[in-house]
């Protein structure tokens, strides 16, 4: 009897476990699905992919600006700001080029390089923005991407998703695919000594 209660426990155990092996290789296979059709396309589309040395020849402040409307973005996101305009030399060429913040900055408004976050306090924003364009004046060399290819004459400041971002990305589904196959193995394993127990 309680032989036969610890063979039904042990199948209950295996069962569950099984079934967390399954549900992990669902749910990583599932978030390879989510950053292939949001993260990776924008990866691919990104022509800044080169990394060079730019130094700022002019960092200057415009007229309040405003933000242009975007497709699918609502009316609440149209808000005025200082336009921060930084044109910068391109080392791997020599030429005079405006630096953006990042690719979404250039689809956003390609007449600034900075598009602030949406404040309510439009003093803030005008301070953040002044804080910016001194950083860039003290800080006149720094690396910067632009596109080998030609197609885009300006750089941008940093990558939206870098390599490296797009290894983290899939760092955490590989792990949780790995684990859940694991699982799986191991009650495969131990399903086939318990039958080969039983023959013996």
């Amino acid at each position: 009897m309680l032989g036969k209660k610890l063979v039904t426990a042990q199948k209950r155990g295996e069962t569950r476990a099984l079934c967390l092996g399954l549900g992990m290789v669902t749910c990583s296979m599932m978030m390879y699905f989510f950053i292939g059709i949001t993260v990776v396309p924008f990866y691919t589309k990104s022509v800044w992919t080169t990394e060079t040395v730019c130094k700022v020849l002019k960092a200057s402040i415009k007229d309040k600006v405003l933000c242009p409307n975007s497709e699918g973005s609502e009316d609440e996101d149209i808000f005025p700001y200082p336009c921060l305009q930084v044109w910068v030399n391109l080392t791997a060429s020599g030429q005079e080029v405006m630096l953006y913040q990042t690719e979404d900055t250039l689809d956003r408004n390609p007449k600034c390089s900075y598009v602030p976050v949406k404040l309510e306090n439009s003093k803030e924003v005008k301070a953040q923005i002044e804080t910016i364009a001194s950083n860039f004046r003290k800080y006149q060399t720094f690396p910067c991407y632009y596109d080998p290819g030609g197609t885009q004459t300006n750089v941008i400041l940093s990558r939206l998703y870098p390599p490296k971002g797009l290894l983290f990305a899939f760092l955490w589904p590989t792990l949780m695919f790995t684990g859940g196959c694991l699982i799986i193995v191991l009650v495969k394993i131990s399903q086939y000594v318990s039958v080969l127990s039983a023959w013996q």
